[in-house]
């Protein structure tokens, strides 16, 4: 049996449960293997960084690429312990996920629950407005003051979203509590703030907080700026799912409004294989080292929209939702 959304036809969710099963399970060596391997990588990346101040700072923001590229792959596997998928045990994802959190500037509890909110409105025009990209539509933008426009034409434009966005949300967004999430959530921000400005006062005392900030500064700009484009492009294509309350659907919300991307290997495995994002809103229990597999195994499963990098940056502009036309629009359109 079907369901048809904006006249696509796609499985039920009896059918994809029963598909993605074999791969919805943790297993402890792969998680260890890829957060040791992948720690080892990046904290050698640190200390290559540390010794090249010594020779040209050119040489130091060099190094800041691949070392970024590590802590982009770290926020992956933190990610995939707020959905308890990297470990099987539900403790040991919450202790390591902290931990995880505090390498990436990101509060554990606070980041996992307002995800949790995103998969289960995402695509919902009347639940936007938590763990999403601020996103309005054409009538909307039109209703708006011309200060109200500005503000949102300067939210939307690249140099901002992803040149600033970085800054603002892992250093400073990410330092606040939102007590509306709960008080769990709030300790788990106090705890995290803590537990990073220890850390910061270690190696500064090491290094010296100049370098510290020399050092730290570019890669979690670079690696912020990269986990944005990531989620950004993954939601934000010119066809992409939303709809309103009433006619929402969650199978349509993953197969039509979370994307394919289809990157180079070796930037697949920078990425942790987020990729493959529209089956991990299928069944977000399946951990990252085993999506591709799972997208792999069925062809019910490679039916989502595709983008490649080329096409991936043609979604820059786009800003709006039509929802007379379904799609989204840039600003010049309308």
């Amino acid at each position: 049996m079907t369901i048809d959304s904006n006249n696509y036809s796609l499985p039920a969710m009896k059918e994809l449960k029963a598909t993605l099963a074999p791969y919805a399970r943790s297993n402890t060596r792969i998680a260890l293997g890829q957060m040791l391997v992948t720690l080892f990588l990046y904290i050698a990346g640190w200390v290559l960084m540390v010794f090249s101040l010594q020779v040209s700072y050119w040489l130091t923001l060099l190094l800041a690429i691949p070392t970024a590229g590590f802590l982009v792959r770290i926020f992956i596997f933190f990610h995939d312990c707020g959905h308890n998928s990297f470990f099987p045990s539900t403790k040991w994802n919450r202790r390591i996920g902290f931990w995880l959190g505090v390498l990436v500037f990101t509060p554990g509890e606070q980041w996992w629950k307002s995800h949790a909110i995103h998969h289960a409105t995402s695509g919902n025009l009347d639940k936007r407005g938590v763990g999403d990209v601020t996103t309005l539509t054409v009538e909307e933008y039109r209703k708006l003051t011309p200060l109200g426009r500005l503000g949102y034409r300067l939210f939307r434009n690249p140099l901002i979203m992803f040149g600033l966005g970085p800054i603002w949300m892992f250093l400073l967004s990410h330092r606040l509590p939102l007590p509306r999430l709960g008080k769990k959530e709030t300790w788990s921000v106090i705890w995290a703030n803590l537990a990073i400005l220890a850390l910061a006062t270690g190696i500064s005392l090491l290094i010296g907080f100049k370098n510290y900030v020399l050092i730290q500064l570019p890669i979690i700009w670079l690696a912020g700026m990269a986990g944005i484009w990531l989620f950004y492009v993954q939601h934000q294509f010119e066809n992409v799912y939303w709809a309103r309350s009433d006619r929402w659907n969650y199978i349509a919300s993953a197969f039509l409004g979370a994307s394919y991307y289809q990157l180079p290997h070796v930037l697949q495995w920078f990425s942790g294989y987020i990729g493959f994002h529209h089956i991990h809103h299928l069944n977000p229990s399946v951990p990252n080292y085993q999506l591709e597999k799972a997208y792999h195994s069925a062809d019910i499963l490679r039916q989502s929209p595709t983008l490649n990098i080329r096409q991936s940056l043609q979604c820059i502009q786009l800003a709006l939702f039509d929802e007379a036309a379904g799609k989204m629009v840039s600003f010049r359109q309308i």
